[in-house]
């Protein structure tokens, strides 16, 4: 079976910085892809960045370009969020996704638990 334990969400003020890491077991990933979505109070679940398998290419969502970075490490089968400049808009649960064949349709097929973001003003 495939387990995805999140970490490092929590609290900060505007313009601070996180550092989301998700660890994935049970199986081997190296020819997977990951990402993170997130979901607001209210909202329906959106997609935020995701990283080819190869690590060679990623995708970001519009609100977060230039601000979140993924990145990956096959060999310990975990993905990163670098979050920085964060705004209240982030304030989210995230959600860390493996998938096989999810690069072009962002369906993902398995899912973490989540992690709480909240940044205050």
């Amino acid at each position: 079976q495939v387990q995805l334990v999140e970490s490092g969400g929590g609290l900060v003020q505007v313009g601070g910085s996180l550092r989301l890491s998700c660890a994935a077991s049970g199986r081997t990933f190296s020819r997977y892809n990951m990402g993170w979505f997130r979901q607001a109070p209210g909202k329906e679940r959106e997609f935020v960045a995701h990283i080819h398998w190869s690590g060679g290419s990623t995708d970001y969502a519009d609100s977060v370009k230039g601000r979140f970075t993924i990145s990956r490490e096959n060999a310990k089968n975990t993905v990163y969020l670098q979050m920085n400049s964060l705004k209240p808009e982030d304030t989210a649960v995230y959600y860390c996704a493996v998938g096989e064949k999810s690069w072009y349709t962002r369906k993902y097929d398995y899912w973490g638990m989540g992690t709480q973001v909240t940044v205050s003003s």
